[in-house]
């Protein structure tokens, strides 16, 4: 049995089309999908830290797998290149700043 070729994938940026920088990302899942807001931290003294979200992106199970094995691809040469990263310590909130 052949394998079925695979398509030509053609990428094009729609009129909404936006690039933004994010310093903080939650992450709500349900049976159904995956919700991430982006944000924008900002440590306004010592007590407190403010996040300003701008975007919210659901994703499927399936797309939400496929972002963390790409993330985990592109993170582990990154890594290779340039030393490990490391994380501070955040509660268990499920979110990354």
């Amino acid at each position: 049995m052949n394998p079925l070729p695979q398509p030509r994938i053609e990428l094009s940026n729609g009129a909404d089309y936006r690039e933004n920088y994010a310093n903080s990302v939650q992450v709500r899942a349900s049976l159904w999908d995956f919700f991430l807001t982006f944000g924008l931290v900002n440590q306004t003294s010592p007590e407190t830290v403010s996040i300003s979200n701008f975007q919210g992106v659901y994703l499927s199970p399936q797309q939400a797998k496929a972002l963390l094995n790409v993330l985990h691809q592109h993170v582990t040469q990154y890594e290779s290149a340039f030393g490990e990263l490391r994380l501070e310590q955040q509660p268990a909130s499920g979110s990354v700043q």
